[in-house]
């Protein structure tokens, strides 16, 4: 049985990403299924890092974002590539951090809780499969090192994954 120490809150942020890099590289190690793999990512991310209110993904299918494995409140089924922050980072290919999902032109209110969120595209080898999304009851919760250890993470979850 795998077991994770989800607690260890007190290190560096950089510090932190790397220990969760291990430990989400050992939880997908034995698993090559995308669909059981994000949904444990989603649950590991959501029950590691402090002040979330929702961790997710969303999956494209026929030209939009689709909810997949998400941590948190029911959300948005379906999302317009180029529509709100995920649909934006989408159409983009790249990470987008949002300091307050309020000023952000466009932003789909899935929990009125959410001030700040960050969102990752899963890219596998060039093709854009999704976003990964996570919101944050505070403002500007994310920064510079949250983007690159999530994109990390995310790179880790497409290494241990085939990709359909």
């Amino acid at each position: 049985m795998f077991t994770v120490n989800l607690q260890n809150n007190d290190l560096p942020k950089s510090l932190r990403y790397k220990e969760l890099a291990t430990t989400l590289s050992a939880l997908l190690d034995n698993e090559r299924e995308f669909l059981p793999n994000m949904s444990n990512m989603a649950s590991f991310l959501y029950f590691s890092l402090n002040d979330i209110n929702w961790c997710g993904f969303f999956l494209v299918k026929n030209g939009d974002l689709l909810l997949g494995p998400f941590q948190g409140k029911p959300a948005c089924v379906r999302i317009e590539i180029g529509k709100g922050v995920c649909g934006t980072s989408a159409q983009n290919r790249e990470s987008v951090i949002v300091e307050d999902v309020n000023n952000f032109p466009g932003h789909i209110a899935c929990d009125v809780d959410s001030r700040s969120e960050i969102v990752i595209p899963l890219l596998k080898d060039g093709k854009l499969l999704g976003v990964l999304d996570i919101d944050s009851p505070t403002l500007a919760r994310f920064d510079q090192e949250d983007k690159m250890g999530l994109e990390k993470l995310v790179s880790i979850l497409l290494e241990h994954s085939d990709c359909y």
